[in-house]
């Protein structure tokens, strides 16, 4: 079962984020074989993170549920929140099999929240820039919640084109990089 987990950081947290990067680091190591994307989102001029997007293949909602909550900033406070979703990887690979690399363009994290029949459910047409695709759905898979996607684009704008707008409450985009050790 896929997993969508987006941690959102505590304003001000920074500090304890950089003290604790070996530690998440370390952490996230022992799922690397489960890992499908994973990476900081930023702010706008992209020196500061505001959370941490981490896609994974675990075996059930109570090994998802774990995964985001025994995390080293999660248990120290660096977070204010946390959205945890099944999903399922439209794409069928993981970001190190992008063809456009980890590098070179800019990146977002794009989340269409919303009620309502399903949106968004087929891949664009034009793939070429997604990096992960797919739908949030309920713990049992069954009902849609909204569409999390990583993709390159020129900017915000353009990445936010990827969702159809109408269909959702609200349509987030995150500045968003290639996350784990270099």
């Amino acid at each position: 079962m896929e997993f969508f987990c987006y941690h959102r950081d505590r304003p001000g947290s920074m500090t304890l984020r950089d003290e604790l990067l070996q530690e998440h680091w370390a952490y996230m190591d022992r799922y690397a074989a489960e890992m499908i994307a994973r990476g900081p989102t930023l702010t706008d001029d992209g020196d500061t993170a505001t959370g941490s997007v981490h896609i994974v293949d675990l075996p059930d909602p109570a090994a998802a549920r774990a995964f985001a909550f025994d995390e080293p900033n999660y248990q120290a406070g660096a977070y204010r929140d946390v959205l945890l979703r099944r999903w399922r990887n439209m794409l069928g690979r993981t970001m190190w099999d992008f063809p456009g690399g980890r590098t070179g363009g800019k990146r977002y994290l794009v989340l269409g929240l919303g009620p309502g029949p399903a949106a968004d459910l087929a891949v664009p047409a034009d793939r070429d820039e997604l990096i992960a695709y797919g739908p949030l759905l309920s713990d049992d898979g069954e009902t849609w919640l909204g569409t999390a996607v990583l993709v390159r684009a020129p900017d915000a704008d353009a990445a936010r084109a990827v969702l159809t707008p109408d269909r959702y409450a609200d349509i987030e985009v995150h500045n968003w990089r290639f996350g784990g050790r270099s």
